[in-house]
Formats: C-alpha cells, structure tokens, sequence
C-alpha cells in the first residue's frame, strides 16, 4: 500500500537534512525515506525548510527573538495550512513533532500519531491525554517510556541515523574534543569547555544559537568569555561538515543537565568510530555504553578524568555497535510499520507496557 503522510513539524526552526534539532532531522530523515520508497510525504514547516516531499510552508521565525505573539501567529499558519491539505489530500496518517502538537492537533478524522522527542515532563499533562478520537503519542527510547503517562501511549521506537553515510569518511584523527549541541543552558556546553580547559585539551562546538533571549544571555555570559585560540565555536555545522568533523575528533562530548530523551549525534559519533564522553542523564546511558563505546560521567571533574582515557575505545567497535543498534533503515521501518497499523488496525493498536 501506497501512504500519504502529512507531518507537522515545530514551527520555530526548519526541517532539512542540515537542521539542528533532533525532532527536525528525524522528520527529515522520514520525509527522504518515504519519497524514496514510493510514499507520499507532505510536511508543514515554515520557510527555508528543505524537503524530499511536498512543503507546505509559512514564514520563518524573526532575525529578532522570537516572541509569543509570533509563535501563536506561526500555530494559526500551522492549523490553516493543515485544514488547506485535508480538504483538498487523502491523507492516511499525520505525524506532529512539534512541542506543541497538542496547540494545533487537526480536527478529528485522520488519524494521528506524535513523537514525544523531548522530556515528558515538558508537555502539559492534558498533552499527553489528547481528547481528539484516533490519536496517540510514544517516546523514542526506554527511559523516556519509564518517565512518561499516557492513556494513547504506544511503545517507543527508538532513533536512527545514517550509519552507512557516516561511516563512509576515516580522515587523520586530530586530537581536538567536538560538542555539537543546540547553545541552551540546558545543554551545559560550558561543561564541555570547563573540562576542556581542565584537561589541557582543544575543543571545537558546532551549534546554533536561536533567537531566544534565555539562549543569547547563556551564550553571551557563560560561553564566550570561555572561547580561547584552543576552544572555539564554529557556529551551525551542516552534515558534510558534521561527518569530517566527527570523524577527525578525538571524542564527542554531551554535558547535557536535561534528561535527554536520545541522542542522535552520539549514535553518529559512534558510526564514526568516535568515542562519547556523556553526562548520566536520561536516555545517554542507553546509547552509550560505557567502557565500550565512551563513558557515562557524573560531572565536569568525570569529564575532564575520561579525557585521558579515550585511547581505551576501540573505533571499530563504536562502528559495529552502531550498525546494529542505530540504522535508520531499522527506525523507518517502525514508523511505516506503525503507520499501517494505524490506517488499517488502528483499534488494535499495542500499548506500552
């Protein structure tokens, strides 16, 4: 059977194969698939977002910072750009990744599934029990599951990534340390620097900083004044650029405070052969398996101390770990399997345990 999905994606950042958010490059990755294996794929995303698909699209956030009044303006976009594609599309399945989503659900009809990309505890309550009939949410990995309560809750599938596309560059190791992360106080990049700097070690971040005021204060005050010549910030990275700089790093390392609810750029440092150094917070100990493909620390100071011991993981070991664990053909293949059930057993549908 052929599908048409329609997805819905956050509306304050683009999708493409160079997006910054893991909820946006999922998105991304889906849209590609389902294009490639003959399925129709439409996504509502605003201006500038790159798709495999059809875009649907509406302005592009501010160069100012983004404002509430905007961010209700882009949600009226949202709702009339879908109602525009429903009255005119058959459309199976609708697919929102927004932290959103509850604000612009669609009216009852299709049927809904929503990827809970970020903590649970994020979402209002009354998210996580959406009213609208033929509607459900799951998480992407185990510990996000175990933290989240919800009537419409199916089990999680968990993230994938390129592997094979990843794998394809081996440049010279150089001896500098990545973080790539967005630049919010969330994602304690000061952390990184910190240990960095402990450990006499260069570090280079890859990141974006979003028009949010909270984001431009953190960076401003706590990740500026910690640049020197040997930890530098390289701003936004694309792919192609991700992937050599991965490949040439000695370790990645995601000081995260949030429980994160999975981490695509670990699994790609480990289809790069590239060990992790991750703080203890949710999902990381599930991707990264310590003492194997990096270490799970409890700090800066654990930071700092595993700095010294990345020459203990073996690169080839990371790529075969990835390659059974993170293929993206294993995650497409959940959602379009998920996605059948929900047009043709949508009442038969598994609940989490």
């Amino acid at each position: 059977m052929t599908l048409t999905v329609l997805s819905i994606a956050y509306p304050m950042a683009s999708v493409g194969p160079d997006s910054v958010g893991g909820s946006e490059q999922v998105l991304a990755a889906l849209d590609t698939a389902l294009v490639a294996a003959g399925h129709r794929s439409i996504v509502v995303a605003c201006e500038g977002s790159r798709i495999a698909g059809e875009l649907v699209s509406y302005p592009a956030p501010p160069s100012g910072h983004i404002t509430r009044p905007f961010h209700a303006a882009r949600q009226a976009d949202i709702r009339a750009a879908t109602a525009a594609v429903l009255l005119r599309e058959r459309v199976d399945v609708i697919h929102m990744h927004g932290l959103d989503f509850f604000e612009v659900l669609p009216p009852p009809g299709v049927p809904a599934l929503v990827t809970l990309h970020l903590p649970p505890d994020w979402y209002p309550a009354e998210a996580l029990a959406p009213l609208r009939p033929d509607t459900w949410v799951h998480c992407v990995s185990n510990s996000q599951a175990a933290r989240a309560t919800s009537p419409v809750m199916l089990p999680p599938i968990p993230n994938g990534v390129p592997v094979a596309a990843l794998g394809a560059v081996s440049p010279r190791r150089c001896g500098y340390a990545l973080a790539l992360a967005r630049v919010c106080p969330e994602k304690g990049l000061h952390h990184a620097l910190d240990a960095a700097r402990a450990a006499r070690v260069s570090l280079l971040i890859g990141g974006q900083v979003f028009p949010y005021a909270s984001h431009e204060a953190y960076f401003n005050e706590q990740i500026v004044p910690r640049l020197d010549r040997r930890r530098r910030f390289l701003g936004p990275v694309g792919f192609g650029q991700k992937r050599r700089l991965l490949a040439a790093a000695r370790c990645l390392l995601i000081p995260s405070e949030v429980a994160e609810t999975s981490s695509l750029v670990a699994m790609e440092a480990a289809a790069c052969g590239t060990p992790v150094i991750a703080f203890n917070t949710g999902a990381l100990p599930e991707v990264v398996e310590h003492g194997r493909t990096g270490f799970i620390v409890g700090d800066t100071d654990g930071m700092t101390a595993a700095l010294g011991r990345v020459h203990e993981i073996d690169p080839a070991v990371c790529r075969a770990v990835a390659r059974e664990r993170f293929s993206l053909d294993r995650m497409v293949a959940a959602y379009v399997e998920r996605y059948m059930v929900m047009v043709h057993q949508r009442h038969a549908l598994p609940r989490a345990a």
